[in-house]
């Protein structure tokens, strides 16, 4: 998708701003309502964000190439305590891709005890973020899309 000037300045400022909020971004752009920056992101940056558990405005890892930036340097993520340990044991972007119950079993010997769907869960929404991703196989396998020490993870409190 090409990007005006325009779209590509504000894209930027989400980059740097990020996690932000509508009422920052209208502040920042200079527009009259919270509605109207989230119409902008739809129409214009929908595939260059996603928003959080905190319902935070975040880059994807394109936009931060997009405005120049290089993803390998790192990227801020904000996660649940569990999407933390899934990071932490799940397979290097080098190493043979994981299942779900795999990935729920290494959970498991690392000393935690979720339910089969909120592993999946935690997956789908690191894989949302451009943390992980999934590779086809017969059953969707999942492993980090970046090393794990490029990842500057913030933890939500449950």
């Amino acid at each position: 998708m090409a990007l005006s000037e325009e779209a590509r300045d504000r894209l930027a400022d989400i980059v740097e701003l990020q996690p932000t909020k509508n009422a920052d971004l209208q502040d920042r752009w200079g527009m009259d309502s919270g509605s109207e920056v989230h119409q902008y992101l739809e129409n214009e940056l929908k595939e260059y964000y996603y928003r959080d558990e905190s319902s935070l405005i975040c880059a994807t890892p394109e936009a931060v190439e997009v405005v120049g930036g290089d993803p390998a340097d790192g990227q801020q993520v904000t996660v649940t305590e569990l999407q933390q340990a899934v990071i932490d044991c799940l397979a290097g972007p080098d190493e043979e891709s994981q299942s779900v119950v795999s990935v729920l079993h290494d959970l498991r010997e690392a000393g935690h005890d979720p339910e089969v769907d909120d592993v999946r869960s935690a997956l789908r929404s690191l894989a949302d973020k451009g943390i992980v991703e999934t590779v086809q196989k017969t059953v969707p396998t999942f492993r980090l899309a970046v090393e794990h020490e490029r990842i500057d993870v913030a933890q939500l409190d449950d």
